[in-house]
């Protein structure tokens, strides 16, 4: 097998497919051992030796996404298997990762990337596209910082409950209603929450809570 990395690409897509082995046979320290669709793999695979690392495109996946990923584990349960797709979302990335995948790129990802993940993968690390991870931590970090403003901004939880619905637009009336509560004590809470915030008006009030994130929670 020499000292070179032997990849198993599974794409249902031949031209992309062959432009993707192209490219890794570029590289150095890379080889593409073979090139398969996603139809009955990894049993269409015959070889003396596992591969190394197994690249799905998750498009050939689709649905049956963490049965084939769990078909190239039960093969090779000491190759590695990074997973090539447009989906970028979180839901997608769980599955994958839940499903036994080593790592996760997105198509739109470089190829200084690609090479990356190949790497940190064969030395037995978990790599995600840096595309993911900065929405990820960014999400995490915004919702932290949030967090941490509505603990310090002197409201009760109840206040907090109704300056988000009145920048949802909520009157009165809807507000004591959605949280079974009287008018007057509604109006209550509502007076205090201004007082504690310096706001005048109901419009400060509302644009107060859209701007300070009381929407999100």
């Amino acid at each position: 097998m020499g000292s070179k990395l032997q990849i198993l690409v599974i794409d249902a897509d031949t031209l992309l497919r062959d432009g993707l082995c192209a490219l890794l046979n570029l590289e150095e320290g890379f080889q593409v051992a073979a090139a398969i669709s996603g139809n009955g793999a990894p049993a269409r695979f015959a070889a003396a030796h596992a591969p190394e690392i197994v690249i799905l495109d998750s498009a050939i996946a689709g649905s049956n996404g963490v049965a084939l990923i769990a078909a190239v584990r039960q093969r090779w349960p000491r190759t590695r298997v990074l997973v090539l797709t447009f989906e970028g979302n979180d839901q997608a990335l769980d599955e994958a990762l839940r499903a036994g995948a080593d790592g996760y790129l997105l198509k739109s990802d470089t190829r200084a990337e690609l090479t990356n993940a190949l790497k940190s993968m064969r030395e037995g690390q978990r790599y995600v596209s840096p595309t993911i991870l900065d929405r990820v931590v960014h999400g995490y970090v915004r919702k932290h910082h949030l967090e941490q403003q509505q603990q310090s901004d002197g409201l009760s939880d109840r206040e907090r409950d109704v300056i988000k619905r009145i920048g949802q637009g909520r009157r009165t009336r809807e507000i004591a209603e959605e949280l079974s509560l009287s008018h007057k004590t509604i109006e209550k809470y509502r007076s205090n929450l201004m007082r504690k915030l310096g706001l005048k008006t109901a419009t400060a009030v509302a644009a107060y809570a859209i701007s300070h994130g009381y929407l999100e929670r």
